[in-house]
């Protein structure tokens, strides 16, 4: 299989040609997609690299990490490459594991691999406390809206991914900046696409991270409650159809019917200082408790639904 290299050039130029230097010779090409770089890191590269694999590609604007990678995807799709593998030019992913990437793709086990920084459970605590905290909560976020219950560390962008499943993404639909990594899941899952983690360990130099967590936390649940809906109706409702679909709508009925009951007895309550009767209060709460019951019991198919069978050699 032809592999490709896509590596976003956005304020990179101290580290990125000893990145492209570290990348072995399994890979054929190596994209270096300059994203209106102020520094003009795409020339930098022109000038300064020698090595005959790069090709050098041009944002006409700023377009964010996303918008980056999907140009270097379109291109290694129109020079009929197999597999791309996307990492970034500042020196934190280490090229001599992108054998370890490719691998599940070439043996039909994946369609898309992407890193994990939290399997190594010594190494973690070399990861910032903030970050730590903010990938905690950016993961069951991610789980919850994109399908990948076994996954974690959404936002590491050290990927690969199998070509033929890039033909059926609408990239211009993928989101250009930092929801990119966990929006590009959301849209694997529509496709039934098989995801697997690749353990890494973190590494942390001295440059300064562009994602502040503070910032685009509200930004980010907004899109992953927009996609979890999105998801929830075309794999439960639209494309079929199963006990699951019937749960979750029953379910969150009875719950919100035994809490909304539940309150206003309470205030009743409270109000007229007689204490409900038995039949009052079973009244809210076993719609409560069957509603839950209904509502695991959907998670429950939910996770056991994650996509097992790759999409690339689906229809072999």
């Amino acid at each position: 299989m032809k592999v490709a290299v896509v590596i976003p050039s956005y304020k990179v130029k101290k580290h990125i040609l000893d990145v492209i230097t570290n990348i072995g010779s399994r890979v054929e090409k190596i994209y270096v997609v300059d994203d209106y770089c102020p520094d003009l890191s795409g020339k930098f590269v022109e000038r300064n690299c020698k090595d005959p694999r790069v090709i050098v590609l041009y944002n006409k604007e700023n377009l964010g990490v996303g918008g980056a990678v999907m140009h270097g995807y379109s291109r290694a799709l129109i020079d009929g490459m197999d597999i791309v593998v996307k990492i970034d030019g500042d020196g934190q992913m280490d090229p001599s594991l992108i054998p370890n990437f490719i691998a599940p793709i070439i043996a039909g086990e994946a369609d898309y691999t992407k890193g994990n920084r939290f399997f190594n459970l010594e190494k973690i605590t070399t990861m910032p406390k903030i970050r730590l905290f903010g990938n905690a909560i950016l993961s069951f976020m991610t789980k919850i809206s994109s399908g990948y219950w076994n996954l974690f560390d959404p936002t590491n962008g050290y990927t690969a991914i199998h070509c033929d499943v890039v033909a059926h993404l609408p990239l211009k639909k993928i989101s250009n900046r930092y929801f990119f990594e966990s929006d590009i899941l959301f849209r694997l899952n529509t496709l039934k696409a098989v995801v697997v983690d690749i353990p890494m360990n973190a590494k942390y130099e001295d440059e300064e991270s562009n994602l502040k967590i503070s910032k685009i936390i509200g930004d980010f649940l907004f899109k992953h409650t927009r996609n979890f809906f999105k998801r929830i109706f075309y794999n439960y409702y639209l494309r079929d159809m199963s006990l699951a679909s019937l749960e979750l709508p029953i379910g969150l009925s009875f719950f919100i019917f035994g809490v909304v009951t539940g309150v206003i007895t309470w205030v009743h309550t409270m109000d007229s200082g007689i204490p409900a009767t038995s039949g009052t209060v079973m009244l809210s709460g076993l719609p409560i408790i069957l509603g839950l019951q209904l509502i695991l019991a959907f998670i429950g198919h939910d996770v056991d639904n994650v996509p097992k069978r790759p999409f690339h050699n689906r229809y072999k």
